[in-house]
């Protein structure tokens, strides 16, 4: 990438080239909602916000399904009280979590040290505290992420990537160094004082890094590093895909009012199944497994950009990483949390990103499909009709 006009040029061209190369199989007629219908009236089992017993109201971030069919567990945080919170929501009736949280004995002490600013309950937290992160874990369920950071130090030593420093660890706790500077998530809000010149910049940076990392060559400690790391193949995202789905299914199996929703997602995942096992997969490379806007930092000199969270590192295809990233961004765009413009910009550069690294068109889109359907999936309001739409949209156009 010589430059940030050429990559656009090029990335441009790509994605033309792209378009006329896509497979797909035609959805069964009836299957999605058509494109441009709004099917926000389906309903979602997780309201926008919960009281307590108190009274107090909690607006919901983000929710897993719970064991039992009609329970979630949940992130929630109020206005005027920093960090957030965790709670129980089963079958409409909401609880606070307390934080002596059973599944995670050390999160008390943790979250005394600073502010909780991520906590899926039962499973994992992130505290904020002065100079530092500090993630809190099971009891045991540290010691592989602690693991796959030591693998990153010995895997990433070329230097294209700055990565946070372990500071102590334990079975249950890992503290991370803090590395300065903003995400690229919080580059692109709209509120965000950064000139556009800014925004590319930081975005480019990240291009020339990440085609840099896969692109280059390892050493004999590395490669073996890589080697070793799990395989995610698409028969791996195709099963896991699979089970999620039955998952939604089996909360939501009793429920009349959800029969279209139901009808809609087998048949979006029959499709998404189906392109990501019927081409020819991309070559295996180094795989971050959980890639978006907030884990890259760009630090305000020439520093390179930073990394954050290597639990789900492996290897895979380089197109699920990217695809990863640019469905992100386009949620941003369609819950008009960026603009169109800076979407234009950080697209353009996870385009470039994928040319450059010899993405297959398709893989690249059948991974995209994958991400909208694993975001159909989430039980908050409005996510499954968005999700399902743009999969028609997609689906629609590579019919034309």
């Amino acid at each position: 990438m010589e430059s940030q006009s050429m990559a656009v040029h090029s990335s441009v061209g790509a994605r033309e080239a792209w378009n006329a190369a896509l497979h797909s199989v035609p959805a069964p007629a009836g299957a999605y909602p058509e494109p441009g219908i709004d099917s926000r009236d389906w309903p979602s089992p997780i309201p926008a916000s919960a009281d307590d017993e108190t009274g107090t109201s909690w607006l919901i971030q983000r929710a897993w399904p719970d064991e039992t069919p009609g329970a979630f567990v949940l992130e929630v945080l109020t206005p005027g009280q920093p960090g957030v919170r965790g709670g129980h929501l089963r079958n409409g009736h909401f609880d606070l979590i307390p934080l002596d949280d059973p599944g995670m004995p050390a999160l008390r002490g943790a979250a005394q040290q600073g502010e909780l600013i991520s906590y899926w309950p039962h499973r994992q937290a992130v505290v904020r505290a002065e100079g530092c992160y500090i993630k809190v874990f099971e009891p045991g369920g540290a010691v592989v992420p602690a693991e796959r950071c030591a693998q990153m130090d010995v895997l990433l030593d070329a230097g294209n990537f700055t990565t946070p420093r372990i500071l102590h660890e334990s079975s249950q706790v890992i503290v991370f160094s803090a590395i300065a500077g903003p995400t690229l998530n919080e580059l692109g809000r709209e509120e965000a004082a950064v000139g556009d010149e800014t925004f590319a910049r930081a975005w480019e940076k990240w291009s020339r890094a990440w085609v840099s990392e896969l692109a280059g060559s390892y050493g004999p400690a590395a490669q073996s590093v890589l080697d070793n790391l799990p395989l995610r193949s698409p028969e791996w995202e195709a099963t896991k895909m699979w089970r999620r789905v039955n998952d939604w299914l089996r909360h939501n199996v009793n429920l009349p009012e959800l029969s279209s929703q139901r009808d809609a997602l087998r048949a979006a995942a029959e499709q998404v199944a189906t392109n990501l096992l019927r081409m020819e997969p991309d070559p295996l490379v180094w795989s971050h497994g959980d890639l978006y806007d907030k884990q890259i930092i760009i630090p305000d000199s020439d520093i390179p950009p930073g990394l954050l969270d290597f639990d789900s590192t492996a290897r895979s295809e380089a197109a699920r990483d990217l695809a990863g990233v640019d469905v992100r961004l386009e949620l941003h765009l369609r819950n008009n949390r960026m603009t169109a413009a800076r979407y234009r910009t950080a697209h353009t550069q996870v385009l470039a990103a994928a040319e450059e690294l010899h993405v297959t068109p398709g893989r690249f889109d059948a991974y995209s499909d994958a991400f909208w359907l694993r975001l159909a999936l989430s039980p908050l309001p409005g996510r499954f009709s968005l999700a399902i739409a743009v999969l028609a949209e997609r689906a629609q156009e590579l019919r034309q």
